[in-house]
């Protein structure tokens, strides 16, 4: 990314945000009930949702070539997409 002030701001929040998703997980492993779980996966799932946002928005800025983003968008929707069904499978559970 160019080293200006735009690409810093965004660069910081895709950097929060994406560690964000792994802290959260990480939390959420060590829930103290089904509902407390189900609440971090959120979190994750909210923080992982935040992070492809600012994938696009860096591609659409032009501060990234789109083709350098592809397989990292598609990796964050996949994990996505596994957060989603674990937090649906909980709620069947629950």
């Amino acid at each position: 990314m160019p080293k200006n002030q735009t690409a810093k701001v965004i660069g910081n929040q895709l950097l929060r945000c994406g560690t964000s998703v792994g802290a959260n997980y990480r939390a959420s492993c060590r829930a103290k009930s089904p509902a407390d779980f189900i609440a971090k996966m959120a979190i994750v799932e909210e923080e992982c949702d935040e992070s492809i946002y600012w994938m696009e928005l860096i591609a659409e800025a032009g501060l990234m070539n789109e083709k350098r983003l592809t397989d990292l968008k598609n990796e964050a929707n996949e994990i996505l997409s596994m957060v989603v069904a674990s937090i649906k499978t909980a709620r069947s559970r629950k």
